[in-house]
C-alpha cells in the first residue's frame, strides 16, 4: 500500500510540471468562442468512426482501450486541452502508449457505429453519451465498457492523474474522487479557508424540497481550502456584476467538501457536507450543482469554468430551457 501511495504522489508531481512552469495557464484564459477553428493533433487516430473496429485495433495493438474525444472546432476549452495538456510531452506519450484517441464533432453529422453496433450520427452519439460540456473524454476499456467520463477541461495535474486512474484500472476498486483524494497532500496553493460571496446563504442548510417546493432554483458550490481553481473562480467570473446578479436569483449554498457541516439535502436526507460530496462522487473543486425548485438535479459543472460558459449555464437554468432542450442541443448558442 505504501508503494502504491508513493507512486501516486510521484505521478502527481510529474504531472504538475506543466502547471509549475505557468501555474495559471490552465485557469486564466478567455472562454469566448474562437474566431477560427482549432486543429486537433495529427496523432489522433484517423478513424472511419466504426468504434467496434477501432476498439478491436486498439486491443490488437496491446492498448488499454480507446478514448472518444468530443469537441467543437470553435470551443476555447477544447483548444486549451490541445494546447496545454496534449502538448505536454509526458501526457502525450502516456496517452499514445495506452489508448487510440478518436475525434467526434458534437455538432457533426458523420455516421458513427458505436461500440454496441448502433449506427447514428456524431451529434446524436454525443447526446446519447451525455457529453454535456466540450471537451469531453469517454474512456472505453477493451471490453467496450465505459470506465470514465471526463466532462469539460481539467488542468494537467488532474488530467494526468485521471489517465493513470484508468490505465492502472483503479476504477475496479474505487471512484476517481477517492483516488484523487490521496494526492491532495501534494497540491499546495495559497488559501486554506473558503472565499465567501454576498449571495451565499447562511446555515442551517435545510434544503429539503420534497415537502415544500421552492420558488427559486438551487445552486450548490462544493469547494475546499487550498484550492487554486476555487480562488480563480471567485477572483474572476464570480467577481463580475453580471454573474453576481444572476446568482441572486438562486438559493446559493457554499459547502466545504472536507467539513462535517450538517445539512438536509434537496431529497430530504440528513447528512454532512463531506458525506454528501462523497455520495455525489465530487472529484473536482470547485464543482457547482444546480437543482430545480423540486430538488431534482439539472446539471453540474465539475471542470474549469469561466465567464462566458458560466453566464450561459446560469441563463439556461433560470430560463428553464432544460425542460425542452438538452444542453448539447443549445451548444451552438452557449458554447
Amino acid at each position: 500500500m505504501k508503494k502504491i501511495i508513493f507512486m501516486f504522489i510521484c505521478c502527481y508531481f510529474n504531472s504538475l510540471n506543466a502547471a509549475i512552469k505557468n501555474p495559471d495557464v490552465a485557469f486564466e484564459f478567455d472562454d469566448v468562442p474562437l474566431n477560427e477553428a482549432y486543429e486537433y493533433p495529427a496523432w489522433f487516430k484517423q478513424s472511419f468512426l466504426n468504434l467496434q473496429e477501432d476498439l478491436a485495433d486498439a486491443k490488437e495493438a496491446g492498448k488499454k482501450g480507446i478514448i472518444i474525444y468530443f469537441g467543437q472546432y470553435y470551443c476555447p476549452y477544447c483548444k486549451l486541452l490541445i494546447d496545454v495538456n496534449f502538448k505536454d510531452i509526458d501526457i502525450m506519450r502516456y496517452v499514445r502508449k495506452n489508448w487510440d484517441v478518436i475525434h467526434i464533432n458534437t455538432r457533426g453529422r458523420e455516421e458513427v457505429t458505436d461500440v454496441k453496433g448502433k449506427i447514428l450520427n456524431e451529434h446524436t452519439y454525443a447526446v446519447q453519451e451525455k457529453t454535456t460540456f466540450t471537451p469531453s473524454l469517454l474512456f472505453y476499456n477493451t471490453d467496450g465498457e465505459v470506465v470514465l467520463r471526463l466532462r469539460g477541461y481539467h488542468p494537467p495535474y488532474t488530467f494526468h492523474a485521471a489517465l493513470t486512474y484508468v490505465a492502472e484500472k483503479h476504477y475496479l476498486r474505487e471512484t476517481l474522487a477517492a483516488y484523487l483524494s490521496r494526492g491532495d497532500q501534494t497540491l499546495h496553493f495559497d488559501r486554506q479557508d473558503l472565499i465567501e460571496e454576498p449571495f451565499f446563504s447562511s446555515p442551517p442548510y435545510l434544503l429539503n424540497r420534497t415537502k415544500h417546493q421552492s420558488n427559486r432554483p438551487l445552486a450548490i458550490f462544493f469547494e475546499k481550502g487550498n484550492c487554486h481553481g476555487c480562488d480563480i473562480l471567485h477572483a474572476q467570473p464570480l467577481a463580475r456584476p453580471a454573474i453576481q446578479k444572476l446568482f441572486y436569483q438562486f438559493e446559493t449554498i457554499q459547502l466545504d467538501t472536507k467539513a462535517d457541516t450538517p445539512l438536509e439535502t434537496p431529497q430530504g436526507e440528513k447528512t454532512t457536507a463531506k458525506e454528501w460530496a462523497q455520495k455525489l462522487a465530487i472529484f473536482h473543486t470547485p464543482t457547482l450543482i444546480f437543482f430545480d425548485e423540486k430538488g431534482k438535479e439539472i446539471i453540474r459543472i465539475d471542470s474549469v469554468v469561466h465567464f462566458f460558459r458560466l453566464h450561459n449555464i446560469l441563463n439556461y437554468v433560470l430560463s428553464k430551457a432544460y425542460l425542452s432542450h438538452s444542453l448539447l442541443f443549445k451548444q451552438a448558442h452557449i458554447f
